[in-house]
């Protein structure tokens, strides 16, 4: 008797949590509405079959299951010519040239996204750290993380972004 009544008890409160959960879920709706955030874009959705047949499997590892690619290896860490950076997952353009810095890091890295609704964050707790994630607004692909330790630059962010995820294209 006294068990089910513990069950009970923490049922409730499973409850509570998930109602407070969803209440603080909407109030930060509510305020991305009144501030103008931007809207996403329309999403891509594939299953996990079409993706691996379109991404080649170190694309797959790091877009689709939140990989990172080694430092230093990707072509586009040192790149420095003028146009725009697209995610291979759904073409939508992520990133500009004239947002790009050299940042030490070993992975391409820029101050700002090429427009606000291109990219979303969330919180990552993977390997016993609190990041912020970056993921492709369209195909909700991983792109890698954003700090805040870049003084430098116009905005002190520092998007560390993996080259192998990125489409570049040339200015015309």
């Amino acid at each position: 008797m006294t068990t089910s009544w513990i069950a009970y008890a923490l049922a409730g409160l499973a409850l509570v949590s998930v109602a407070a959960l969803r209440e603080i879920d909407m109030d930060t709706l509510k305020q991305q509405e009144a501030s103008g955030s931007p809207k996403r874009p329309d999403k891509v959705i594939r299953t996990d079959e079409e993706w691996q047949k379109r991404l080649t499997p170190e694309q797959y590892r790091i877009l689709r299951k939140k990989g990172t690619e080694a430092a230093f290896c990707s072509p586009l860490y040192d790149h420095k010519k003028e146009g725009s950076y697209f995610c291979v997952g759904c073409e939508l353009e992520l990133f500009r040239s004239d947002a790009k810095f050299q940042s030490g890091t070993g992975w391409p890295s820029f101050f700002q996204p090429a427009a606000k609704d291109a990219i979303w964050t969330q919180t990552d707790r993977a390997y016993g750290m609190i990041r912020t994630e970056v993921l492709c607004a369209r195909c909700d692909g991983h792109l890698g993380h954003v700090f805040n330790d870049a003084p430098k630059t116009a905005t002190g962010l520092r998007y560390c972004i993996n080259g192998e995820v990125l489409r570049f294209v040339p200015n015309d």
